[in-house]
């Protein structure tokens, strides 16, 4: 395979991941905060972790080649207001963090208006690269519930440590933030069935992409990126509900690997074959 392809696809799988990721972290790091009594220390750390990786999205769209033999084409009137959009996205989880951290705010518009710009960059690209609303808008939703699970187990992940430093802490926060996940990989779960029943990105063969060339991938994603990590989710709920935090914790170690390994799959069969798993 030529070598500038290769170097596309990962170029736009990256992209794929990281923005999803970033955008996912700072929507739990809001949400932990107006929703629940999750400490000041712990939303400021993630939602600059998310800010972070903002940037990261944001260095790796700065320099996207152009798609060449991808599924995805190349979309130069939206990239201005995407990279915004990312930047207002890193911008407001830098501005989260302060704000929390040293006034100790909740900031409801601050936070919903980062995780607004966010949304807005994921589906530019979306609809962007795959050339028409009809197809993009079911991409821009694959990559927000993408957003979703990758950003929400992380933060998990993250919050189950808090206990080890904060033992008095509820323990309804990481309960929340396990059922929610788990709610995530049900609709993930769902929609997976949904696009392969539509035959997005086979011509509209349905299910056809469970025995095509990328089977193999298909079924990995499906068994370990999206039926495993719906176990495992369920599981830390129910551990969390019994205050069994390092259990809880662990589990959510193993789920982290999990989704992140199914959403890498993901975005590679996307950007390069055009499916939606």
């Amino acid at each position: 395979m030529p070598t500038q392809p290769v170097a596309g696809s990962l170029a736009y799988s990256l992209w794929a991941l990281l923005a999803p990721l970033a955008l996912g972290i700072v929507a739990a790091a809001v949400a932990a905060r107006l929703l629940t009594d999750a400490t000041r220390g712990y939303v400021a750390l993630t939602a600059f972790l998310g800010g972070l990786l903002a940037l990261a999205a944001l260095s790796v769209d700065s320099g996207l080649p152009a798609p060449g033999a991808l599924r995805i084409v190349a979309a130069p009137e939206l990239d201005g207001a995407r990279r915004a959009g990312l930047l207002l996205l890193a911008g407001g989880g830098f501005s989260y963090t302060v704000v929390v951290a040293a006034r100790g705010a909740r900031a409801p518009v601050l936070g919903v208006a980062a995780v607004a710009c966010g949304v807005l960059a994921i589906v530019l690209g979306a609809v962007g690269w795959e050339g028409s609303l009809a197809v993009g808008l079911p991409a821009g939703l694959h990559l927000l519930v993408l957003a979703a699970a990758t950003g929400g187990v992380t933060a998990a992940m993250i919050l189950g440590h808090w206990y080890l430093v904060t033992p008095h802490l509820s323990e309804r926060p990481l309960v929340l933030a396990a059922r929610a996940l788990t709610l995530v990989l049900a609709l993930q779960l769902a929609l997976f069935v949904v696009w392969a029943a539509l035959g997005l990105g086979t011509d509209g063969r349905p299910f056809a992409a469970l025995v095509g060339g990328a089977a193999i991938f298909v079924w990995l994603r499906l068994l370990v990126g999206l039926a495993f990590p719906l176990v495992l989710s369920w599981m830390a709920e129910r551990t969390a509900r019994s205050r069994s935090m390092e259990s809880a914790t662990g589990l959510l170690y193993i789920d982290t690997a999990a989704i992140l390994a199914g959403t890498i799959v993901a975005t590679a069969l996307w950007v390069g074959a055009g499916l939606l798993v």
